[in-house]
């Protein structure tokens, strides 16, 4: 996926390079910074809610716990009172009207007795005003006790109880029982206030965002800053922050906690230190983080806008750039295509200025390069001309096993005297022609012209693997060639030619021959004379193609070929079978015997005049 992903950017343009890279550089950092800044911004925010919450908890704990205990004991002095006998009723109803007009948060305080696993109220008091304002019954008291009454049970444990009555009272409404009187160490009596919640609940109204709350040791809502929940005696035992503080040995703590819904709160616990009860403040994280949010969008869209700029900046510097880049790649592929001629002028001072004027003085010194290539191209093989403009060859030779190939046009001395001269050099070249065009396609060398003859190589300076195939093969594309040529000529000015063509294969020495000042590439060696003496028995043998027998061991089966009688040739003390090629084996419409093909080429076999001598005679001897 990687190599993927890099060989995508490779293929960029410059322009696209320039802005991935600078966009991911100002990505990266300022990202980088952004996480950073958003990081510790994030964390001394906990902090600071941490630090908050606490404080609050602590204050709305401090306040209940005072509160509490100021209750408690007018609860004290009250029940005293209580079990005392007054004077008479006006005495007592004095007492009460004092009592109740001063501490208005009373509806009622009773003594009670534990009978059986029941409650058994022994004395009892109401804030009548208040009842009669509410529309409330003294027998709704005594109700609220019968359901409360398991909870306040637990007071002659020597427990503080707290028990939200809220539901029965329909305003929010708090008892509180604990013990009164004791027999023996154990608590025989207990003191049940009931107490309206106004004053608690103006410690929980709420901090702007963190929002507090008062439970019991059950989990039982007693306080809260929405009178909805505490008139619906919510339970929050399961609430995390909840569940930390009453099994937690700790007077506060502090923990980042998730809800049913699956949301984030900061939460916090104090301990009021009465009845197990707790203050908890809480705080939505995406509430509590929300400045921090907010700054990190900013931040982000500021990065957006400054990477904007940067693409901006980065795209029209990168056009003076990728302008001149692109004129040069444009004159590079004219370049490419042949056309040295480009002319474009620097449209700067830098570096790429200074690239642009090379570029075109190379354009310059390649047209001339060229020119010379081809000039010499028409000397020498193309081949020959690479390697010898390359350096790569150099005066003396190697060894090579190559195919060798000479051609001649059979009297062509008596065409030339019936020619002038430059009828001669047009016959010459339309000839050549052809034949170099059939030497070149098979990927043949031709290594000299000797008049109008032409010898070839296949195997130098590049062997192709099969040179003795490709060297028949070009022979025969001659044979064709030729016959092509010959149509509609005749007559004294377009003579008909004939031509004889030998091939022979072994190792030569191939390479340049002659002095530092002036060099020829060409092969030498025994292969070479061989072939130039089976060229010249064409004549005799009355045929075109004639082929040694260490060339047709390499070529066996792939032709049509017809032995011909043995020679014996100077140099060579064993006698030399050679061959003539009728064509390819695959070829249908070769010729399939050698009269065929003298027939079809209009070769005449004529017989040589008794005396007569030649130089051939002197380089062969066909043997009987």
């Amino acid at each position: 996926m990687d190599n993927i992903s890099f060989g995508f950017f490779k293929r960029l343009k410059i322009r696209s390079k320039l802005i991935s890279i600078i966009s991911l550089i100002i990505v990266v950092s300022l990202s980088g910074m952004i996480f950073l800044a958003t990081f510790f911004f994030k964390s001394d925010t906990k902090v600071r809610i941490e630090e908050l919450n606490l404080k609050l908890s602590d204050i709305a704990a401090l306040k209940v716990r005072g509160d509490f205990m100021s209750m408690t004991e007018k609860m004290n002095l009250l029940a005293t009172a209580m079990l005392q006998e007054f004077r008479s009723a006006a005495q007592k109803e004095m007492f009460l009207d004092i009592f109740f007009r001063n501490d208005k948060d009373f509806i009622g305080v009773l003594v009670a007795e534990k009978s059986g696993d029941k409650l058994k109220i022994r004395r009892s008091i109401h804030n009548r005003p208040f009842l009669a304002d509410n529309k409330i019954g003294p027998a709704l008291l005594d109700e609220a006790m019968g359901d409360a009454s398991p909870s306040f049970l637990r007071s002659f444990a020597d427990e503080a109880v707290l028990y939200n009555m809220s539901d029965r009272f329909k305003m929010p409404v708090v008892a509180v029982g604990f013990p009164f009187q004791r027999v023996g160490g154990k608590v025989s009596s207990i003191v049940v206030g009931f107490l309206k919640m106004d004053k608690f609940l103006q410690a929980f109204k709420g901090s702007g965002y963190i929002q507090t709350y008062l439970v019991n040791n059950d989990g039982d809502i007693i306080a809260h800053s929405d009178s909805k929940v505490v008139l619906s005696r919510a339970n929050y035992i399961n609430v995390p922050i909840v569940k930390m503080m009453l099994t937690s040995g700790q007077e506060n703590s502090f923990k980042r906690y998730r809800d049913r819904e699956g949301m984030y709160h900061f939460g916090s616990f104090k301990k009021v230190g009465f009845a197990g009860a707790g203050v908890i403040a809480t705080v939505p994280e995406d509430i509590a983080l929300a400045e921090v949010f907010r700054i990190q969008r900013r931040n982000i869209l500021i990065m957006i806008i400054v990477l904007c700029v940067a693409v901006l900046i980065v795209y029209f510097f990168g056009k003076t750039l990728t302008t001149p880049l692109l004129r040069l790649l444009g004159a590079t592929q004219e370049i490419e295509k042949g056309n040295f001629q480009v002319d474009i002028a620097p449209s700067s001072g830098d570096e790429i200025g200074e690239l642009t004027s090379s570029f075109v003085a190379m354009g310059r010194g390649l047209e001339e390069r060229e020119r010379l290539k081809e000039t010499f191209g028409k000397f020498v093989n193309k081949e020959i001309a690479d390697q010898v403009l390359r350096g790569e060859i150099k005066l003396g030779g190697e060894r090579k096993d190559v195919a060798v190939f000479f051609s001649d046009i059979r009297s062509f001395t008596a065409i030339s005297e019936k020619l002038e001269p430059e009828e001669v050099v047009e016959f010459l070249n339309e000839y050549m022609t052809r034949m170099v065009t059939c030497v070149n396609i098979t990927n043949g060398v031709v290594d000299k012209f000797i008049g109008d003859a032409i010898m070839a190589v296949w195997g130098a300076p590049i062997s192709h693997g099969n040179d003795t195939e490709n060297a028949i093969n070009g022979a025969l594309m001659m044979r064709n060639e030729l016959m092509v040529f010959n149509r509609g000529r005749g007559g004294t000015k377009k003579p008909i030619i004939r031509i004889g063509c030998g091939i022979n294969s072994g190792p030569v020495l191939a390479g340049q021959i002659g002095s530092e000042e002036r060099m020829e590439y060409t092969v030498i060696g025994d292969t070479v004379n061989l072939a130039s003496r089976i060229e010249s028995l064409n004549k005799p043998f009355g045929t075109d193609i004639l082929i040694s027998v260490d060339a047709w061991e390499k070529v066996k089966g792939k032709y049509k070929v017809v032995p011909m009688q043995k020679i014996k040739v100077k140099g060579k003390s064993e006698p030399q079978q050679i061959y003539a090629v009728l064509g390819r084996t695959s070829d249908a419409l070769a010729p399939a015997t050698l009269e065929e093909l003298r027939e079809r080429l209009g070769i005449v076999l004529e017989e040589k005049p008794e005396g007569e001598a030649s130089e051939e005679e002197v380089k062969y001897e066909i043997l009987e």
